[in-house]
């Protein structure tokens, strides 16, 4: 596990390296802006551009050591990416407003004895892998909080990835910038109303599977799959800081805030 370069300031004209989805718009819109702006390595850049939807914001985050991304939406929601737009990018790169993450580091145990390390800038979510619901004990920082979930699923997620899976499962926005992670069930069947909780940033969050060879249970971050686990634990890495940015007057916060009220 790395820390990122320290954060500078963006200069007034910053150098911007270009990366793209395999997707026919995405690589159309690569093309355009490279011809029109050239293309930095990313060694020597002051921003990342990433044009596609989130899944490539996701990708490039993890990747990007350290440097800011400013997404262009060149997919289908594009949460967390900025509209498409070629004229004066440089100067909305260098005005943009600076969202920073903290992503969840998630440890788990494979049946074969393995241990496995991930980091998600959205969630950690712990699924069944089977025709039967999973079984799941969850504890907090040490303390078994409920001895028995019967669900197809729980997810740990941060407020930037509030909006998304967490959010599909009913689970509440958070504001960007508070200390707190959301737990959610997903379709919980006992206990029938729990919904999942809010904790502090700090808390450190486990998953113990109940009857793993009966009702197998997998864990996702971000994409990056494991199965079957025996259990997963997942907490805050603070070392660890990914910084996303957004058009002048539409932050991450103010898109926190409309998604509450559509």
């Amino acid at each position: 596990m790395t820390s990122v370069m320290p954060e500078m300031p963006m200069p007034a004209r910053p150098r911007i390296h270009f990366v793209a989805s395999p997707s026919a718009p995405a690589q159309a819109a690569l093309h355009a802006l490279v011809a029109r702006y050239g293309q930095t390595p990313r060694q020597n850049a002051d921003a990342i551009v990433a044009l596609g939807g989130d899944g490539l914001m996701l990708q490039t985050l993890h990747d990007g050591g350290g440097l800011p991304v400013y997404g262009m939406n060149c997919g289908t929601i594009g949460f967390l990416m900025n509209d498409y737009a070629e004229d004066g990018l440089p100067e909305r790169v260098a005005a943009a407003e600076e969202a920073v993450i903290n992503p969840l580091a998630m440890r788990a145990e494979t049946a074969d004895g393995t241990m496995h390390e991930a980091l998600a800038i959205n969630d950690v979510s712990v699924l069944r892998a089977g025709p039967q619901a999973a079984k799941l004990r969850i504890s907090v920082n040490g303390q078994v909080r409920l001895a028995e979930l019967v669900c197809d699923g729980a997810i740990v997620c941060t407020p930037a990835g509030s909006t998304a899976y967490n959010y599909s499962a009913h689970g509440p926005i958070l504001p960007i910038g508070s200390d707190v992670l959301a737990l959610t069930a997903v379709a919980a069947f006992r206990p029938r109303r729990w919904r999942g909780a809010i904790l502090a940033k700090n808390a450190v969050v486990r998953f113990d599977v109940i009857e793993p060879d009966k009702r197998p249970v997998m864990a996702d971050a971000d994409g990056r799959s494991v199965r079957p686990v025996l259990w997963v634990e997942i907490r805050s890495e603070p070392r660890i800081v990914h910084r996303i940015l957004f058009e002048n007057g539409h932050g991450l916060g103010e898109r926190l805030m409309r998604e509450q009220f559509v």
